[in-house]
């Protein structure tokens, strides 16, 4: 995993996010994946940036999230670009997606927040792919139960 420094080649942020930093600053994480040992990279590569850096990328899916998650360093945001998403905020337990919270449903164009620290989950009725803006440093995830 490495961030690029010269990013004006065309990147797919379905395999390559971008890392957004102080000072408007985008560089493309080549090599970045969900293994822990890769976001391990990641968070070192871009400590630095602190709770202000944000990783941009585009998601495909087709049915139930496999996990849990939480940003405790800052909002995420969720953009529909196709299909149908649906955003589950269960902050009382994160391990139940059917435990108390609330549920938005995003439309091509639509987009939602999840606050800061607030377990959720993201499914998907039918083929359907997102564009997410996640402040990444210290981000948690757990599977479903």
């Amino acid at each position: 995993m490495q961030l690029i420094e010269d990013g004006r080649e065309p990147v797919d942020l379905r395999t390559t996010p971008l890392h957004l930093g102080p000072g408007s600053r985008a560089r493309p994480v080549q090599g970045f994946s969900w293994a822990p040992e890769a976001l391990e990279a990641y968070t070192e590569a871009v400590a630095a940036d602190g709770a202000e850096g944000r990783l941009v990328t585009i998601f495909d899916g087709d049915g139930p999230g496999e996990h849990a998650e939480r940003h405790p360093a800052g909002d995420e945001v969720v953009i529909c670009l196709s299909g149908r998403v649906r955003v589950v905020r269960h902050p009382d337990d994160p391990g139940n997606p059917g435990a108390s919270g609330d549920e938005v449903v995003l439309e091509p164009g639509e987009a939602t927040v999840n606050p800061a620290g607030v377990w959720h989950t993201v499914d998907t009725d039918g083929p359907s792919r997102m564009l997410t803006i996640t402040a990444g440093l210290g981000s948690e995830h757990r599977p479903r139960a």
